[in-house]
């Protein structure tokens, strides 16, 4: 698990309108169902002015630790003065430090298991923007790789 800096970055896009816990694997279905409404409605085409093809699932606004409730979004890259559009939910995820952790095998659960590996052991989590990149590795769910990163103190 590396630890790099990060640059700030503006992404635009969807967000869950409430926010949700991972208590009772509510997250998974709330998280879910924003994913399902992301792809239904073809949102990364809909963003004209993204800098990549990459989607970011972002949790941040954590009231605690991984245990208490938290805001998510999902969206594209765009530079910092794009914008935002009738309909398109924005936000900045600030520079910072983060551990890079490389989720690889069958979806979604290699995902679900990074986390529960991060849960375990990252113990100077900051608990401010922690995010997921999804790009051409991640397309083929039974062999995917996805790069999870988790904001540090």
């Amino acid at each position: 698990m590396d630890k790099i800096k990060k640059d700030e970055f503006k992404l635009v896009r969807l967000k869950l309108n409430y926010k949700t816990t991972n208590e009772n694997g509510q997250s998974g279905i709330d998280c879910g169902s924003l994913w399902q409404k992301f792809e239904n409605e073809n949102f990364v085409e809909r963003i004209a002015e993204k800098l990549s093809d990459e989607i970011y699932a972002v949790y941040y606004d954590y009231e605690g630790d991984h245990t208490k409730p938290f805001s998510y979004f999902i969206g594209c890259k765009v530079k910092t003065e794009v914008q935002n559009s009738q309909g398109m939910d924005s936000l900045i995820i600030p520079a910072g430090k983060y551990y890079k952790v490389i989720a690889k095998g069958t979806m979604p659960g290699c995902v679900a298991g990074s986390w529960k590996k991060i849960w375990s052991s990252i113990n100077d989590r900051a608990y401010q923007f922690d995010f997921e990149i999804y790009d051409e590795r991640s397309k083929d769910w039974s062999n995917a790789e996805v790069e999870v990163f988790i904001s540090s103190n």
